[in-house]
């Protein structure tokens, strides 16, 4: 029996394109700025994503709070959703750079009101902290995936900066988001001031992560990298494989949204599945499972039928290049069978 990954895009392998470039590649120093492979995959990068430069770090949670101690100091608030992965999962910005976080709620499409953001801002009291950044998540991944819009993003863009707020995009699949709505990705960061993005997760790369921003941004990162332990040296092997996603692996995102859509269709004819097919607008899916069944343990049962998933209340699938629509049939099969026992 063939296991079935759908707990996380982060599970992708990669391909042998990205496999043979990480071997062949042109290495350095990149602590000295001597890798020209990373060179090149920071110019691409800070190309695509309307940004004057990059800045290739280990990982997405590294990229996102080198974007709090860059932006930020010591003692000053940071306003996101209370859904957002960097206040539900990762927790940098208190642990490590000794900025709060106020919540506001996020809304079932990922938005968060921004009524509430400009209230928030306006009475805030600075006698004790300011608030200084404010953090945007595109695609969401607590929300289903779903997707930020351009005219949505400079709409919070506009209040934040009109207030002397900075804006980060934790842009993890910003990607799919562009895709899903036939977008080239730079109109979806144009607005911000900077963004980040993985290129471990549908760009089907191994490792890493950039961070974009204007020239002066990226050079005050670069230090926050290097004293957070993030600086490499021959890092080309893994900048040649994001140089391949890049210019080869977005298109086909696609793929991973149609078969995200062919799953929470499918979820949906199995009965007593909780799930609003509506809501999958890229490669997440949430559903809860029949009453009769714990979300727990079908997550188990399913695990021992081969087929892996993952969450507690709320199960959560996610697509990827690895999963073929045979085997989105096969899983939805295997579902039923463990409700029939």
């Amino acid at each position: 029996m063939n296991v079935i990954e759908l707990r996380s895009d982060t599970k992708t392998q990669p391909t042998e394109e990205m496999r043979r470039a990480m071997y062949e590649a042109e290495v350095g120093d990149d602590a000295s700025r001597e890798d020209p492979t990373v060179n090149r995959l920071e110019e691409l990068t800070a190309q695509m994503m309307g940004k004057e430069a990059a800045l290739l770090t280990p990982s997405g949670m590294m990229s996102n709070l080198i974007a709090v101690l860059t932006h930020t100091h010591q003692g000053e608030e940071i306003l996101v959703g209370d859904q957002a992965h960097m206040y539900t999962m990762e927790r940098g910005a208190p642990t490590v750079a000794g900025t709060f976080m106020r919540t506001i709620a996020n809304e079932s499409n990922g938005q968060i009101d921004l009524n509430i953001v400009e209230e928030t801002i306006r009475t805030r009291n600075s006698r004790f902290r300011s608030i200084s950044l404010l953090g945007l998540e595109n695609t969401h991944n607590s929300c289903s995936g779903a997707v930020l819009t351009p005219e949505y993003t400079a709409g919070a863009a506009e209040i934040a900066h009109r207030h002397g707020l900075q804006v980060h995009i934790d842009g993890a699949r910003i990607f799919n988001a562009a895709v899903a709505l036939s977008l080239p990705v730079a109109e979806l960061a144009s607005p911000v001031d900077s963004v980040c993005f993985c290129l471990s997760k549908g760009l089907s790369c191994p490792v890493g992560s950039l961070l974009c921003g204007t020239k002066e941004f990226v050079e005050e990162s670069r230090r926050w990298r290097q004293i957070l332990g993030g600086q490499m040296r021959q890092a080309g092997h893994i900048a040649a494989a994001g140089i391949v996603g890049l210019q080869n692996m977005v298109n086909r995102l696609a793929e991973d949204h149609a078969t995200a859509r062919q799953l929470a269709l499918g979820l949906a004819q199995i009965p007593g599945m909780d799930i609003s097919p509506e809501a999958v607008q890229t490669n997440i899916v949430h559903f809860r499972p029949p009453s009769q069944i714990a979300s727990g343990d079908f997550v188990r049962k399913m695990d021992a039928q081969g087929v892996k998933i993952g969450g507690a209340a709320r199960i959560r699938a996610v697509t990827h290049r690895n999963v073929t629509e045979a085997e989105i049939n096969d899983a939805l099969n295997r579902m039923e069978l463990v409700l029939k026992e």
